[in-house]
């Protein structure tokens, strides 16, 4: 009818992904959810394949080309290749991860270059691809050389099995060792960096962020709602009754895992993080998520914070982060909100501060 105006389709932005030429989404669809049977890893309430490929049609309706998985999140990698089967591989930029055990053997683990081909075949039959476009380390191994664990990497690339390398879960000193090591000894460099980072985790700026930035890394945030604390789940007079029953936070209660469980994130500075995340969130008539992911998605740093969901109504409600932005002033009030003392010898950076 003349003088309507119809909404805008959906449709996400792109980034590069580092210095590697290669574009991606401005959102990447995390997997560890997805499942064969509805049961995730480590305990965790996942979805079956059938709702599994649902969001990963709805990702794809909306111009989405990334998809992050990893060998230990359960059967996921294998529903991310059923539904590969049914599109374009090529059309596609998928990461998954190595060094998490696999097995009960003692060498199913770790980065030695046997756990990493043993890992690299196993998930390229279980995603039914040829190539892997982001092979990445979970996390640090202690009990292998990194010269050793970034060889064999470089053996992958070279015979075209991975693309691209990528870290997890490095400490900055740590990142910055492999980076040195590739360079020193000619090896394929690494090109992303996979850290916890949100709103209600601002320690990844001390030191893993300034490398990414210094070695022109691309960053991945992973838990980009903290286990559903920045979603508005919880209110602040919830704080004597504990986590929803069946949600990511009981089972990080359940678990023991510190980044999202109740015990640690239960107290004032979250509560005042939240309250100003929902302030913003009804100016804008926004959710909390879509608030909370934004700020992310307008970090410089930043690429592409990882998304998941356990239903399409929550993942649509995510992918509405794209598409508006955040004025100058509500980044500062959520940067002001969210901040935390920082600890020697990053508060004494001012004292050796030479903009120019």
């Amino acid at each position: 009818m003349e003088g309507t105006q119809q909404e805008t389709p959906l449709k996400l932005g792109t980034k590069y992904l580092g210095k590697t030429g290669v574009i991606v989404s401005e959102l990447c669809c995390g997997t560890m959810t997805f499942s064969l049977d509805g049961k995730g890893p480590w305990g965790l309430p996942g979805i079956k394949e059938e709702e599994s490929h649902r969001l990963l049609d709805r990702y794809k309706e909306v111009g989405g080309n990334f998809i992050d998985t990893a060998d230990v999140y359960g059967t996921a990698e294998k529903v991310v290749g059923s539904w590969l089967t049914k599109n374009t591989r090529d059309n596609f930029v998928v990461a998954t991860k190595v060094r998490n055990p696999t097995g009960s053997s003692p060498n199913d683990i770790g980065l030695s270059r046997r756990h990493i081909f043993a890992g690299v075949e196993r998930s390229l039959q279980n995603m039914g691809t040829h190539y892997i476009d982001i092979y990445q380390c979970h996390s640090w191994d202690n009990g292998t050389s990194l010269k050793e664990t970034f060889s064999a990497l470089n053996d992958l690339v070279r015979i075209g099995k991975v693309h691209y390398i990528g870290v997890s879960n490095f400490s900055g000193s740590q990142l910055q060792r492999a980076i040195d090591l590739c360079n020193f000894m000619g090896l394929a460099p690494i090109v992303s960096l996979q850290p916890q980072y949100s709103l209600l985790c601002r320690s990844t700026e001390w030191e893993m962020l300034p490398v990414a930035v210094e070695e022109g890394l691309t960053v991945l945030p992973w838990s980009p709602l903290t286990g559903g604390w920045l979603a508005g789940k919880y209110k602040r007079e919830d704080s004597n009754t504990g986590p929803e029953k069946g949600g990511r936070v009981e089972w990080a209660q359940k678990i023991g895992w510190k980044a999202t469980d109740w015990d640690t994130l239960n107290n004032d500075h979250t509560w005042h993080v939240i309250d100003t995340v929902k302030e913003i969130a009804a100016k804008k008539g926004k959710t909390c998520s879509q608030v909370s992911l934004r700020w992310l998605m307008q970090k410089p740093v930043v690429t592409a914070p990882i998304i998941g969901a356990r239903s399409l109504e929550s993942f649509n409600e995510n992918l509405g982060a794209a598409g508006w932005t955040l004025t100058a002033e509500e980044m500062e009030l959520l940067d002001k909100a969210s901040a935390i003392t920082v600890p020697y010898p990053y508060n004494l950076g001012s004292m050796n501060d030479r903009k120019h």
